[in-house]
């Protein structure tokens, strides 16, 4: 039992290879699998092979290594710190194994782990972090385990916060449009980082239960304003958290810079001296018509869409938008924020002569399990959205692509 337990004991250790000789015996596709990794690790490589596949003669050519077009030699490890052995030749890595032993050369060999004196390990990368996983001679199970450990740490699941070198500053973090499965990996992993998160109503609020209990949760609606606006107040406790040390996620709904005053709270936060990372997160304006099935553009149907701000009616004079140019043009119209303008806009879109037959839907809590979507023509889209009693947060689409189905075809 205790030979047994010996021959698959192995002490892990991660060897330190920058500018030191490394030997690899064979050019195949073991070599070129690990090949990368070696190189990526600044080792002095040095390749000795009759043949290579294109890709380890590509790395030889651009000078990435050092390639000796000839079978093993005794001799070839002398100076080694380490040797991949995976020639096609079982004699010339027995006689490689030995003298690896000899020299006392951390040694890997392909054909026959037994005979090694070092194994590799599978291995993952994530922010800085190297996940080496190490099975015995169970390959498979050592790669499922190294996927789960950096899906982990890279989707924020696997808690692993940073101790002695922490991210200083503000993270403005796009949440994407609702569903808590759409924010980004690395939106997720600072989430799990945070000390402070300063959340708006539109943000993935599942997420926010998933937090640790330390985590301080602020509500950027509740935050009390008294002589600031409601965007200075928020502006300022992002500075005061962060100025306290805190590792801080301002937490927004869809993209941070698409309608989301993001670059307001980073001009505040360059001013104020303190660091702002920019996490951009998936738009509702487009995210939110394909989870409903409306494709925002589609071969011979609209070549181009054009997303604007509904929250100001066409006939307010602090409009900025366009709309007699936008009844004009001939593709899709995506306008976030227009549940309560919907009848305005539509019939100032008419009145410049964009035709009232032209499809039209509106997506409510668009990719929540709320989601639902209501289907009207211009003519019809106020009166629509009235009757149906549709409620923010909802996505307006106008264009003929709200007619486009997976069953429709376009020649």
């Amino acid at each position: 039992m205790a030979e047994h337990a010996a021959e698959h004991a192995a002490y892990p250790v991660g060897l330190r290879l920058s500018g030191r000789r490394v030997v690899v015996l064979g050019a195949g596709q073991v070599a070129q699998r690990r090949l990368p990794a070696l190189l990526a690790a600044g080792a002095d490589v040095l390749l000795v092979s009759p043949s290579a596949t294109p890709s380890v003669e590509a790395m030889a050519d651009t000078g990435e290594l050092r390639w000796e077009r000839r079978p093993y030699r005794p001799g070839d490890l002398e100076g080694a710190w380490y040797a991949l052995i995976s020639t096609d030749d079982p004699e010339a890595n027995a006689a490689a194994s030995r003298e690896a032993e000899e020299r006392r050369v951390w040694a890997v060999r392909s054909d026959d782990a037994g005979a090694a004196t070092a194994w590799t390990p599978a291995t993952g990368h994530s922010e800085g972090v190297t996940v080496a996983v190490l099975t015995g001679r169970d390959p498979r199970r050592s790669a499922a385990v190294r996927d789960a450990v950096v899906e982990g740490l890279r989707d924020g699941s696997l808690a692993a916060p940073h101790h002695r070198a922490r991210t200083k500053g503000v993270a403005l973090v796009g949440g994407g449009p609702g569903d808590p499965d759409l924010i980004t990996v690395r939106g997720r992993r600072l989430l799990a980082e945070a000390d402070v998160v300063i959340a708006d109503r539109l943000g993935p609020r599942d997420l926010l239960a998933e937090l640790p209990p330390h985590v301080e949760i602020i509500d950027a609606a509740k935050i009390p304003y008294g002589r600031f606006m409601a965007q200075e107040a928020i502006n300022q406790a992002l500075i005061d958290h962060a100025k306290a040390g805190k590792a801080v996620v301002r937490l927004k709904g869809g993209d941070p810079f698409v309608f989301g005053r993001g670059m307001e709270e980073a001009q505040a936060l360059a001013e104020a001296g303190i660091p702002c990372t920019v996490v951009p997160g998936i738009s509702s304006t487009i995210s939110v018509p394909g989870a409903a099935g409306i494709p925002v553009t589609h071969r011979g149907v609209a070549h181009e869409f054009t997303v604007v701000s509904g929250h100001v009616a066409p006939d307010d004079e602090r409009s900025l938008v366009d709309w007699p140019a936008l009844a004009r043009l001939r593709g899709t119209l995506v306008v976030l924020m227009g549940v309560g303008n919907s009848a305005a806009i539509a019939a100032t879109l008419m009145a410049h002569g964009r035709s009232g037959d032209t499809p039209a839907a509106v997506v409510q809590e668009g990719t929540t399990a709320a989601q639902r979507r209501v289907d009207a023509t211009l003519a019809t889209l106020g009166e629509t959205v009235r009757a149906e009693g549709v409620r923010p947060p909802a996505v307006l689409v106008i264009g003929d692509v709200v007619a486009v189905t997976p069953g429709s075809s376009v020649e």
